[in-house]
């Protein structure tokens, strides 16, 4: 497990999203430590900046978008670093929601004064420019609006909506759990039917063989010596066959990959007004 960023307890709320920040902090680690054999001096620090997005990402969304933490976790993680403060505060702004990095909108990081390719929409590249990655995050495209490219902006991993993966396990969680309580209650309702069904079948049985019975008894007082050596079990019970019990089966449901993927678009709201 990862350390804390300070000794300072997290609010109430953190828990819900503490697994997947722990997750990340250990795959940055494991990234740092990776040998740079092969690679370009600036595609060893790509994860550094992809798993930072993920991770700001990750925690805007879960505040804004979903409504999974409150207020003060949200100025917790921003506070504790754990979220990009700058970055956030770029994707408020008309033009910005993808921004991978605010190192990307930087002039005096390029020549000529400009902004990385990944800056430039699809459909305004050429040919040659389509798959054209910035050099320093790795990023495909993160430009606003539409006809902008790939939701994946990183095209890997880091590039994926993380809140709204959990979002949508937690949604195909509540179904599978909730159709395993109808199916209990289905299969309570049809033992207590069959348990009623047998007590009803029971009770005929019962009756039938007590008449049998008196009927023996009124035969035996004219007649003994016919029916000393003889036994009577009575009439036949009823036959029948009893449904039984049917085996819970819990039929999982096929993971939504884009689970409200358009309410993750360019209408974002700026600002956020809680009741706290």
């Amino acid at each position: 497990m990862p350390p804390r960023r300070s000794s300072r307890p997290p609010p109430p709320g953190y828990d819900i999203i503490e697994p997947v920040i722990e997750a990340l902090e250990n795959e940055l680690r494991d990234k740092v430590k990776e040998s740079n054999v092969g690679k370009r001096n600036t595609e060893s620090i790509w994860p550094v900046h992809q798993i930072n997005w993920q991770r700001s990402r990750y925690i805007y969304d879960m505040y804004y978008t979903y409504n999974r933490i409150s207020k003060k976790c949200y100025d917790y993680c921003l506070k504790q670093k754990i979220a990009d403060a700058g970055l956030i505060a770029k994707w408020k702004k008309p033009g910005y929601e993808r921004l991978c990095s605010t190192y990307v909108i930087n002039p005096a990081n390029y020549k000529f004064g400009t902004t990385s390719i990944c800056r430039v929409p699809m459909k305004d590249r050429g040919e040659n420019a389509k798959k054209a990655q910035d050099p320093t995050t790795g990023c495909l495209g993160c430009a606003s609006g539409d006809a902008t490219g790939l939701r994946n902006i990183f095209g890997n991993k880091y590039g994926q909506n993380l809140a709204a993966v959990q979002v949508a396990r937690d949604k195909r969680l509540a179904a599978v759990e909730a159709k395993r309580e109808r199916e209990a209650e289905r299969l309570r309702a049809e033992e207590e039917e069959e348990e009623r069904q047998r007590e009803e079948e029971e009770r005929k049985v019962q009756a039938a063989g007590d008449g049998e019975s008196e009927t023996d008894d009124d035969d035996d007082d004219d007649d003994d010596d016919d029916d000393d050596d003889e036994d009577d079990y009575g009439p036949s019970p009823a036959a029948g066959v009893w449904a039984g019990s049917k085996k819970l089966e819990a039929e999982s449901e096929a993971i939504a990959d884009d689970v409200e993927e358009n309410d993750n678009g360019d209408n974002r709201p700026m600002k956020k007004l809680r009741a706290e």
